[in-house]
């Protein structure tokens, strides 16, 4: 029992991911960091004066509980796209070179694709014969319609 437990924790995916979640962590703290100390008082300096930051009083003056604060929502947004950006880069372009030396194709991109002149999804394989949605018989690949 306990062999069959190492075996599945020393598979190679277990391993990237448990690597890949690691590394996502430690760069979680560091952006968040860079968001809540740099970001934010950016954001909030494009305010005025106001001590609870972009954004608009709903209710009585000086509620924080009524503030809508757009500079919170533009804060997480661009620690999202910085987060992703750093994932991406510095996680899944290095995993994809690492298995392209093996001969395996990690997060290939998605062949061509055609539309359902029965039902519109444009979703279909360009090589399918029936929609899988609506089962109609599809067009031969030779005179699909690729987008």
């Amino acid at each position: 029992m306990l062999r069959g437990f190492k075996n599945f924790l020393m598979r190679g995916d277990i391993v990237v991911v448990a690597v890949g979640l690691i590394v996502a962590l430690a760069f979680n703290t560091l952006i968040m960091s860079f968001t809540d100390n740099v970001i934010n008082p950016i954001i909030a300096r494009a305010q005025g004066g106001r001590t609870f930051g972009l954004g608009w009083q709903l209710g009585r003056p000086g509620n924080k509980a009524t503030f809508l604060d757009i500079g919170s929502f533009i804060s997480a947004v661009i620690y999202f796209v910085i987060f992703m950006a750093v994932v991406y880069f510095l996680i899944v372009v290095p995993y994809k070179r690492i298995q392209a030396r093996r001969g395996v194709a990690a997060f290939k991109e998605a062949g061509p694709v055609k539309t359902c002149p029965a039902c519109l999804s444009e979703d279909l394989p360009a090589a399918a014969g029936k929609c899988r949605y609506c089962g109609t018989d599809q067009p031969a690949a030779g005179t699909a319609q690729h987008q």
